[in-house]
């Protein structure tokens, strides 16, 4: 099929939709054909944002959602549900040949779903089951009031070790302010103070003093590798589950960029992702599991789930299609080779960079070498164009509000088509505005954490700059929407 068909078509389906929309609501309509111009329009930078396909874009939209479908293939609490069995069945079907898993399950709504159906898995594994075999019976609803309570007392008794949110965890591993860290007893591991990298020796000696019951590897801000073949000897030798969450790097493991030690698939027994991100597909989650810990999986609906979302399990299916395809993994290779040449542009002009730079398809930028905090950054860049998100770096002493860090990423933008080269105008851009951003005052006359002062004429010619760059690689060409 020649291209000028496909995008009359996506053209035509999309401002369809939009009119049937703008029939019932258009407030709803403008608000959603203001967001692709946005889009359009900015440098998105921001590590855990991409753009995922129109063919991703519409299986969402479809009456698959009218769907009750609680349960798993073929196992379904509700009738009728065929045609999402179909769905689900090729949703894990892709993934377990994308990432070479044992098991999939594709029904979590979100990374946090995905999480918590892995921590209640192996809680099943390893405190449920044990208890239901020393009392004799099959499953909860037969133990004794007295065998219920301790069993409740043990399950909220566990112990987590998890990387800490200042070197580059997530809140979801274990801290107080999530649900996690009211699961469980938690305890963190950091980063060597010179290097910034993972300290395996100190990360040993505290699994070996603390005795958890999962160790989780992964994170959302760390710009290296972590070594998983490592991890799982670590989490052996205590008798710990080794967990991962790759939901931010997956569409480098998908795209074998990220193979041997560095791969988590043949080394945890329990891996989860979310699916947009650098895997390019609609939001939501996944689990990837050992045999041993497939039908506990399973049971994520209802043991923490609510009923799936066929819809969007459709939207998954379509997105690991497509990761399965060559095109993905040049695609891969592309966004780590974009963020080493952004970070090495950053490098020259200055600025300073979390370890020195990046493995990965991120950066984190310690801004408080410009004088600025990590919200004020990321407001000045707002102005000019340039969309990030703030991020605390290790040991930060402004918190994890204001922080002193910037995290910039590449999956976004190497879809969009750039390139290394246009990687270097960006973090010339980038420490343009930051250069010449001053620290605000409060209302009172004092340094301001918050507030900013940014040059006259630096937000307009940033900008100008980056809608030349924008211009040469547009944002969804198949969709006019005029």
């Amino acid at each position: 099929m020649s291209a000028e068909p496909t995008r009359t078509t996506e053209s035509t389906a999309f401002r369809s939709g939009l009119e049937a929309i703008r029939g019932v609501e258009p407030r709803i309509a403008d608000a959603i054909g203001a967001e692709i111009e946005d889009q359009r329009a900015s440098l998105k930078l921001i590590a855990s944002e991409n753009y995922a396909s129109p063919a991703v874009l519409l299986a969402m939209g479809n009456w698959l959602s009218d769907k009750y479908a609680e349960g798993t293939v073929g196992r379904r609490f509700y009738a009728g549900c065929r045609n999402v069995d179909t769905v689900e069945a090729v949703a894990a079907e892709h993934a377990r040949e994308l990432f070479g898993a044992r098991h999939a399950y594709v029904q979590p709504h979100s990374g946090i779903d995905a999480n918590l159906v892995a921590f209640w898995a192996v809680l099943a594994q390893r405190v449920e089951s044990p208890a239901l075999e020393r009392a004799g019976v099959r499953q909860v609803n037969e133990l004794t009031e007295e065998d219920w309570a301790a069993l409740r007392r043990d399950l909220g008794d566990q112990r987590m070790l998890g990387m800490s949110l200042d070197a580059g965890g997530h809140l979801t591993h274990g801290f107080r302010p999530n649900i996690s860290g009211k699961m469980f007893h938690q305890r963190s591991y950091g980063t060597d103070p010179e290097s910034g990298l993972i300290d395996y020796a100190a990360l040993r000696a505290s699994a070996r003093e603390f005795r958890p019951l999962i160790i989780i590897a992964g994170y959302s801000a760390y710009p290296r590798l972590v070594n998983f073949r490592l991890m799982r000897e670590i989490a052996d030798e205590v008798d710990a589950t080794l967990m991962v969450d790759m939901a931010h790097f997956a569409g480098l493991v998908a795209g074998k960029v990220l193979t041997g030690d560095f791969d988590p698939v043949p080394h945890a027994q329990i891996v989860t992702t979310t699916t947009h991100k650098s895997l390019r597909g609609p939001r939501g989650g996944m689990v990837l599991c050992d045999d041993s810990l497939a039908d506990q999986v399973d049971r994520g609906c209802p043991m923490v789930l609510g009923g799936p979302l066929p819809h969007v399990m459709a939207a998954k299916a379509v997105a690991l299609a497509e990761a399965r395809q060559p095109e993905f993994r040049a695609y891969a290779q592309r966004v780590v080779d974009n963020a080493r040449a952004l970070a090495d542009g950053l490098t020259r002009r200055g600025a300073r960079l979390v370890t020195g730079g990046t493995d990965n398809h991120l950066a984190l930028i310690d801004v408080s070498g410009y004088g600025l905090t990590g919200r004020q950054a990321e407001e000045a860049l707002l102005e000019a164009g340039i969309v990030t998100n703030r991020n605390a770096i290790p040991r930060d002493p402004n918190g994890a509000w204001y922080t002193s860090g910037i995290r910039v990423g590449t999956p976004a933008l190497t879809t969009r088509g750039l390139g290394t080269a246009e990687m270097d105008e960006v973090a010339e851009l980038i420490d343009t505005v930051l250069s010449r951003t001053s620290v605000g005052t409060t209302r009172s006359g004092k340094p301001s954490k918050a507030t900013y002062a940014l040059e006259d004429g630096v937000a307009k010619q940033v900008a100008e700059r980056s809608a030349d760059l924008l211009a040469k690689h547009p944002l969804y060409p198949g969709i006019d929407l005029s």
